[in-house]
C-alpha cells in the first residue's frame, strides 16, 4: 500500500476541501424544508464516486430521500467490500449555541486537536466518516491497489430511523451482494487508543402527549380545580425511574442479557479518566444506575431518556396559562435480547396505565432498531484489527458502543453478512450536539487506515 498512501499524502489537501464543500450542504433529513439540499447531498456524493473511478453510480429514489449506490468490481474470485454510511444529518438547533455557523464549515485548534478539528454539523456523523472511504477508495485505484471488489451504499434517511432502506436492500438484494459490510460511524477511545466497536444497543423512540381541558385556561381561574398537563407529564415521566436508576416499567428488563463478570471486568480496564469525563461535560458528578459503572451503562444497560418536552407558554415574558396539551419525546436505548416493538408496547401499555383519570394519554411509535454484538474471531475483525495496529502502532480494544445503528442487524437479516464497525470519531465530537467537530488527525488516520483493512480482508478471505 505504499503508492496508495503517497497518494493521500499528495491530495490531503483537497481530501478536505472536498469534505467541506459537503459540509455547506444542509441535507437535515428530518425537516421537510431541507429536502432540496438533502437531494443535492445525494448528487454530491454520486459525482465524488464517479470521479473516484467507481461505475454504475446512481441516485436511487425512495419514498423518503435517496440512496446513492457504485461499484468497482475488479474481479469476480476476489472478495466484495459494501462500505455503508450516511449524508443526512441532524438538526443543527438549538442554533445561538453555536460558536460558528453550523453548515459554514471552520477549523479550530482544541486540547484534544491540536492539529484542529472541523466544526461543523455532520462533520463526525457520518460525512467526515463515510467519506474517508470515498477517498481511501479513489488513493486505491488511482494507485492500482484496490486489491478486491467495493460497492457503496450511502443513504440520507439514517437521522429518521432508516425507514426506506429496508425496502430498497429486498428489492436490491442481488445488486448488493457481498462478503462484509465495513462502516464508519462510530468511534475510538482516544487517538492514542485505537479501539474497535463490537456491539450496538438499540432504540425504541416514541412521542408521547398528554392531554387535559379542551382548551387552554387562565390558571387564575381554573388553577387548582384542573390537572394541569406539564405537571402530570413531568410526574409520570419521574415515576419510570426508582431512587436507584432502574427503569420501573414492568417487564422491562425482563430479556437483558446480562453480561459476565469477566467481560465486565475486561471492560473496565478500558482507559477511563472520571475526572476528564466530568470536566469535559461540565457537570459536578456522574449519574446512573446503581451497581454498574460509566462504562458499563453506556453499553451493556438501557436507557430510558427524555430527548424533548414541551407544551404551554415559552415565549417572551410571562402568560398565566393553564395549557390543554403537554409533549415529550422518550427514547429507550436497548441491550441484547431486547426487542424494540415489545419495548415500545411496554412502554405503552405503561404509560397509559399510571395516567390518572383527569388527562388522555396518546403514544405514538417513531422508530427503533435491535441492539447488535459482532464476534471478534472473524476474518473481517482480524482484518480491521491488523489495519488499526498498522496505522495506530498497538492493537485496538474491542468496546461495545452506547449508540445505534439500527440498519447492522437489518444487513444481517436480509444480505447475510456481518458487519464491521470501524470507525474514527471521539465521545467528545458533540454529535447531535451544537458545535459537533472532527479532528484532522482522526479524518486522515480514517483514510490510511482503510487501504489496510481491504488489503488485509483480501488475504485472510
Amino acid at each position: 500500500m505504499q503508492k496508495t498512501q503517497a497518494y493521500i499524502q499528495a491530495n490531503k489537501q483537497r481530501f478536505l476541501d472536498e469534505l467541506l464543500d459537503m459540509l455547506r450542504i444542509a441535507s437535515i433529513s428530518a425537516d421537510p424544508k431541507y429536502k432540496e439540499e438533502v437531494s443535492r447531498n445525494a448528487d454530491f456524493v454520486a459525482e465524488k464516486l464517479r470521479q473516484a473511478g467507481a461505475d454504475k453510480v446512481e441516485v436511487v429514489p425512495t419514498a423518503g430521500h435517496p440512496i446513492v449506490y457504485g461499484e468497482k468490481l475488479i474481479d469476480p474470485t476476489k472478495p466484495t467490500v459494501l462500505v455503508y454510511g450516511h449524508y443526512d444529518v441532524q438538526p443543527a438547533d438549538p442554533l445561538d449555541l453555536w460558536t460558528s455557523g453550523p453548515f459554514d464549515p471552520v477549523i479550530k485548534t482544541t486540547d484534544l486537536h491540536p492539529d484542529g478539528a472541523i466544526f461543523a454539523r455532520g462533520s463526525a456523523d457520518d460525512k467526515g466518516q463515510f467519506y474517508m472511504h470515498l477517498k481511501a477508495f479513489e488513493a486505491m485505484l488511482a494507485s492500482g491497489e484496490l486489491p478486491c471488489n467495493v460497492k457503496f451504499m450511502i443513504e440520507g434517511e439514517e437521522e429518521v430511523g432508516s425507514v426506506n432502506l429496508g425496502t430498497f436492500l429486498k428489492a436490491n438484494k442481488e445488486r448488493l451482494g457481498c462478503d462484509v459490510i465495513l462502516v464508519s460511524d462510530t468511534g475510538i477511545i482516544a487517538n492514542d487508543t485505537p479501539s474497535i466497536t463490537i456491539g450496538l444497543r438499540g432504540l425504541s423512540y416514541v412521542e408521547v402527549a398528554v392531554t387535559g381541558p379542551n382548551r387552554d385556561l387562565h390558571s387564575g381561574v381554573y388553577g387548582g380545580a384542573v390537572a394541569n398537563p406539564i405537571n402530570i407529564l413531568s410526574k409520570m415521566i419521574a415515576s419510570m425511574q426508582d431512587e436507584n436508576n432502574h427503569i420501573t416499567i414492568p417487564g422491562f428488563y425482563a430479556d437483558v442479557l446480562e453480561v459476565d463478570t469477566q467481560e465486565r471486568s475486561a471492560m473496565n480496564e478500558a482507559p477511563f479518566s472520571e475526572k476528564a469525563y466530568l470536566n469535559d461535560l461540565g457537570i459536578a458528578s456522574i449519574h446512573g444506575e446503581a451497581g454498574f459503572t460509566t462504562l458499563e451503562r453506556t453499553s451493556i444497560r438501557p436507557t430510558l431518556d427524555v430527548n424533548g418536552i414541551w407544551g404551554g407558554y415559552t415565549g417572551e415574558g410571562a402568560k398565566t396559562v393553564l395549557p390543554s396539551k403537554a409533549f415529550a419525546k422518550i427514547s429507550m436505548r436497548l441491550v441484547p435480547n431486547q426487542d424494540p416493538d415489545k419495548i415500545t408496547e411496554l412502554f405503552a401499555r405503561h404509560f397509559k396505565a399510571i395516567a390518572p383519570p383527569s388527562v388522555q394519554v396518546e403514544v405514538h411509535a417513531h422508530h427503533g432498531g435491535l441492539p447488535v454484538v459482532t464476534p471478534t474471531d472473524t476474518p473481517e475483525y482480524q482484518a480491521a484489527a491488523e489495519a488499526m495496529k498498522t496505522t495506530f502502532g498497538k492493537d485496538p480494544i474491542p468496546q461495545r458502543g452506547g449508540g445505534s445503528i439500527p440498519i447492522v442487524a437489518l444487513f444481517e437479516q436480509v444480505l447475510g453478512v456481518k458487519t464491521v464497525l470501524m470507525g474514527f470519531g471521539l465521545d467528545s465530537d458533540s454529535i447531535h450536539s451544537p458545535n459537533e467537530h472532527y479532528g484532522l488527525f482522526n479524518y486522515y488516520k480514517g483514510i490510511e487506515t482503510i487501504p489496510y483493512f481491504f488489503q488485509n480482508y483480501t488475504k485472510l478471505k
